[in-house]
């Protein structure tokens, strides 16, 4: 399977506070989608336009600890949460299992 510069540039280096759109899968729109769905509740629902730099990767990454990295729950969390398709949500899926096996 090959990986995209996305996903090579993610688990390149420890978490800190990475963007979730930093995420392989993970764009704005479905960045924005996770924030209004009560992933990041850091302000107000009028900033949405500046929310995206804040919603980070790690609450993404908790959920899937959460979710024991089980693939299947991930990806239809993932889709549930934010429509994510087939593709995106196994792109996610890759980057944090990949990122996991490196750093944790």
């Amino acid at each position: 399977m090959t990986t995209s510069q996305k996903h090579r540039d993610f688990v390149a280096e420890p978490m800190g506070e990475k963007p979730v759109g930093s995420l392989a899968g993970i764009g704005e729109v479905l960045g924005k989608k996770l924030e209004e769905r009560g992933f990041d509740k850091s302000h107000s629902t009028e900033q949405h336009a500046l929310y995206f730099a804040r919603l980070q990767a790690y609450v993404v990454l908790g959920q899937f600890l959460v979710l024991k990295k089980d693939e299947d729950l991930f990806r239809e969390w993932l889709k549930d949460t934010c429509g994510a398709n087939a593709k995106q949500s196994r792109d996610c899926f890759g980057c944090l299992r990949e990122w996991c096996d490196a750093f944790l």
